[in-house]
């Protein structure tokens, strides 16, 4: 006997124990810790750091003292030089019943602000895109981490065993790339599925290797039975493997997918009001659009965690210059489209028990960068983010930066404070769901994070 058969067969069998556990992690749907207002998430990642000074938070002081120096203290850290102060080039407007002002980017989403929790207080740690961008995906700017969508679905699993619980749009490559989206040491059935890429055209965004026309499902079927008994006895001998399970457990999915997931991606049975809804009507709206339309037709399906990001290798959102034709150019692509999925969840009775969660990784500076006094840098220490449906108070807003906008001042939420309320909106205790890697104990917020209970409705 081997001394890992030993360790399998002795000790009242623990080795089975944990074998039992990985096979449960594997399973589609799992009962959440406490009654949830959210059965699933549709993150909408808007890359490159929106301004919230120029969107969704004015400030009256900004405006009065433009161009003259910042009067308080920068940061110790920040990524490039900046001058004096900067006003927004757009104007603010008080929308809807809750009065919440919305800048002339967004006249589309200020028709929805009602349904709309905005938290102007959000802060980070990290002044560069690489690390902001792993540090709102996996709380972590500096390891690789399980990411945001993959512990969801290690926490509840999917509605559809048919479909995957975690779904990514049109992901990035860049800054963190596949980490992102990845699973890291929870089991790997756990990880995102991509639908393209950033740099693949939307209408193009396919799971790739979908369907194999040089063999039958029957006999797809045959070989997938071989390999899994084959990989099960070699389970059998050498114990619990977390990888090999995940790569039985993915095989399977896939064989699944391939009659369900082309069905979810069609959107030839879309009505011309609904894709008109969402912009697909018109050649600037309709990329994203077609990518909050499969969002909601994966989320109407089970898919737990949808991830849609809006990237542009040229622009994104970082406007460290030319802020008014990048700014304004990526909100005309996006505003209508969100909207869009706004509406047409709440028409679909889906809004109730979807969340939608809007945000970038860091906002903008109140000062100026680039000679053409029309740049903002990157900005952790306070920006915004907004949630709707899913169980927030709608039509509110919670917390917010100083008068100028550069620090989160009032009720100030941290990203590891983000995460633990959207894992609370699901009904996921933040501290109870936990995974055991080298010895310890990991989760998505850390040692950190406390649910911001204001925001729920």
């Amino acid at each position: 006997m081997t001394r890992r058969d030993a360790l399998r067969h002795t000790a009242l069998g623990f080795g089975g124990l944990a074998l039992a556990d990985l096979l449960r992690a594997a399973d589609s749907a799992r009962a959440p810790h406490f009654a949830p207002r959210a059965k699933r998430v549709i993150f909408l990642f808007m890359k490159g750091g929106p301004s919230h000074l120029d969107t969704f938070e004015p400030k009256p002081l900004l405006d009065r003292d433009d161009g003259k120096p910042y009067p308080g203290s920068r940061p110790r850290v920040v990524f490039a030089p900046t001058g004096n102060l900067l006003k927004s080039p757009w104007k603010f407007r008080q929308y809807g019943q809750s009065g919440s002002p919305v800048s002339e980017l967004f006249p589309h989403v200020a028709g929805c602000v009602d349904d709309i929790c905005f938290v102007h207080s959000l802060h980070g740690t990290n002044p560069a895109h690489g690390g902001a961008v792993l540090k709102l995906h996996t709380g972590s700017d500096n390891f690789v981490r399980p990411s945001m969508g993959a512990w969801v679905a290690y926490g509840l699993g999917t509605e559809n065993a048919d479909l995957p619980a975690f779904v990514t749009v049109c992901p990035t490559l860049a800054h963190g790339g596949v980490n992102n989206w990845g699973s890291a040491f929870l089991p790997a059935a756990c990880q995102g599925v991509p639908l393209g890429n950033a740099s693949t055209p939307v209408e193009q965004a396919r799971v790739r290797y979908i369907d194999n026309p040089r063999t039958t499902r029957t006999a797809q079927r045959r070989q997938l039975d071989l390999l899994a008994d084959l990989n099960r006895g070699h389970l059998d001998r050498s114990g619990p493997d977390a990888a090999l399970e995940g790569r039985i457990e993915s095989f399977e999915l896939a064989f699944r997918m391939q009659q369900t997931m082309p069905e979810a991606e069609d959107l030839a049975k879309e009505s011309h009001l609904t894709k008109a809804l969402y912009g697909m009507d018109d050649p600037v709206t309709a990329p994203f659009g077609r990518q909050c339309l499969l969002a909601r037709r994966l989320a109407e399906r089970g898919v737990r965690f949808v991830q849609v990001t809006h990237s542009d290798a040229n622009v994104q959102w970082d406007q460290h210059g030319n802020l008014r034709a990048g700014h304004a150019k990526n909100a005309r692509e996006v505003d209508k489209p969100i909207a869009g999925l706004l509406k047409d969840l709440k028409a679909r009775g889906l809004l109730n028990d979807t969340l939608v969660l809007w945000g970038g990784e860091f906002g903008r500076t109140p000062t100026v960068e680039g000679g053409g006094r029309d740049g903002r840098d990157h900005n952790p220490e306070g920006f915004t983010v907004w949630m709707a449906g899913g169980g927030v108070k709608p039509g509110f807003r919670y917390g917010a930066t100083d008068e100028y906008g550069w620090y989160a001042a009032e009720n100030k939420v941290h990203v590891h404070d983000l995460h633990a309320t959207v894992l609370a909106l699901l009904g996921l205790d933040h501290e109870r769901l936990t995974f055991r890697h080298a010895g310890r104990d990991f989760r998505l917020t850390d040692v950190h994070g406390r649910v911001v209970r204001e925001l729920f409705a």
